[in-house]
């Protein structure tokens, strides 16, 4: 083998082993041969139940507001504020070691293991046979305070973030954060739960369409999701053929300053 060909089979060799293929770039593809139009069946989310350190924002209304004003401790204009997350934390509710949260003249309501809208009618159950009538037409909210969940590894922006919204899907954490980096592998995030029977981990490849038939498509409060990075991050040859090139260039001009070195 000739020098010329070793140098052309090293190039080769390098532009397929390190640029990252577009298949592996690209989300929700459909990896069904088929011509056949497929329709991805909706994923149903089961009710989240609170666990301890969960924030609640609790908001009791009736036909007279003073009534209820003294159940009410959160300010309704500084939860819209820019600093809402701050004043829930400190105005709302927290799930406390014992799954207790305490209320105003409610005292402690055990929340541990409810849902929210069991929260609720527990509330205004309360509520009705203790302080009111059904003619103050008592309104009970129970929200939680934001959906937290943390994200690493190869994303724009890894962190704990909030989002005010019931429902969150995966792939809009992962916007929310920035998107995957080119060098996040898409094939195997890991979503790290929490759950009342212990911790749970489960990989989903967010190149296949039918990830949104998967359970943990909609994550659940305080979810943990990390992204791994790709083998081409840790041969560090480069993520584009632009880049191989560039690399191969450089090893073969240090290979040569090297010989001619030796040589002289």
């Amino acid at each position: 083998m000739t020098k010329n060909s070793f140098y052309l089979l090293l190039l080769i060799s390098v532009l397929f082993t390190s640029c990252i293929p577009v298949k592996d770039l690209v989300y929700l593809q459909d990896k069904n041969t088929s011509n056949e139009q497929n329709t991805i069946a909706s994923v149903e989310s089961k009710p989240y139940r609170l666990q301890i350190n969960d924030v609640l924002s609790i908001n009791i209304k009736a036909i007279d507001p003073k009534l209820v004003s003294i159940f009410n401790t959160t300010n309704v204009q500084n939860v819209q504020s820019a600093n809402s997350e701050s004043s829930l934390y400190f105005d709302g509710f927290t799930v406390d070691d014992h799954g207790n949260i305490r209320f105003p003249i409610l005292g402690e309501i055990n929340v541990i293991g409810f849902t929210l809208e069991e929260v609720r009618i527990k509330i205004e159950k309360k509520l009705l046979e203790e302080y009111f009538k059904s003619e103050a037409n008592i309104f009970v909210t129970v929200k939680l305070a934001g959906f937290r969940y943390t994200i690493n590894g190869e994303v724009g922006s890894p962190g704990t973030n909030v989002l005010f919204k019931d429902n969150v899907t995966v792939l809009e954490a992962i916007a929310n954060s920035g998107d995957i980096t080119t060098v996040g592998n898409r094939k195997e995030v890991t979503i790290i739960r929490q759950t009342p029977t212990g911790v749970q981990m489960h990989d989903i490849d967010l190149t296949d369409r039918n990830v949104m038939k998967s359970p943990y498509y909609y994550l659940q409060p305080n979810d943990y999701i990390y992204v791994k990075p790709l083998k081409q991050k840790t041969w560090g040859t480069g993520q584009t053929g632009i880049q191989s090139i560039g690399t191969v260039i450089t090893l073969l001009s240090l290979a040569t300053t090297v010989y001619l070195i030796i040589k002289n």
